[in-house]
């Protein structure tokens, strides 16, 4: 196994500044090392990605070795930055982890079809999201292989 844990970035695209700060706390809770980066809609997570407006300046966006993904966001959801993510042939192998408060069937198949690598649905408590950090940290970054270059800048 190869553990990567040190050096990916993992990118929080989230609109809710509660669950984001949730999220902040629990990936601390879980002692992930990880740089966290964190966007608030799909239009700002495809400009991230894309280092545009805010993220033209370099260094400003290194590349993200994983994406945490919500679905319901304003101007872009989390449904659409997906497909454009997964269609785009120099970002399509970013793993992305849907996690979102769906539980819809719906929304799973949806998720899927679109290439995601794994649908979460958040836990109600501070306690399981931690878990839920500390797995996704394990599985990802001491467990799977990832492509090479999937944490360059």
């Amino acid at each position: 196994m190869t553990k990567h844990k040190e050096s990916i970035i993992i990118l929080v695209a989230d609109d809710d500044p509660d669950d984001r700060l949730m999220a902040k706390e629990a990936l601390e809770e879980a002692r992930l090392k990880n740089e966290i980066r964190f966007v608030e809609d799909g239009e700002e997570l495809l400009d991230y990605l894309y280092r545009r407006n805010a993220y033209r300046e370099p260094g400003a966006a290194p590349r993200p070795g994983l994406i945490l993904l919500d679905l319901n966001m304003p101007r872009k959801s989390g449904r659409e930055a997906l497909a454009e993510i997964k269609a785009d042939s120099d970002l399509r192998r970013i793993p992305i982890v849907v996690l979102t408060t769906s539980k819809a069937e719906e929304d799973i198949l949806r998720s899927y079809d679109l290439g995601v690598n794994s649908f979460i649905s958040k836990p109600v408590s501070f306690d399981g999201l931690v878990e839920v950090m500390r797995s996704l940290s394990r599985y990802w970054f001491e467990i799977v292989a990832l492509p090479t270059g999937s944490q360059g800048v």
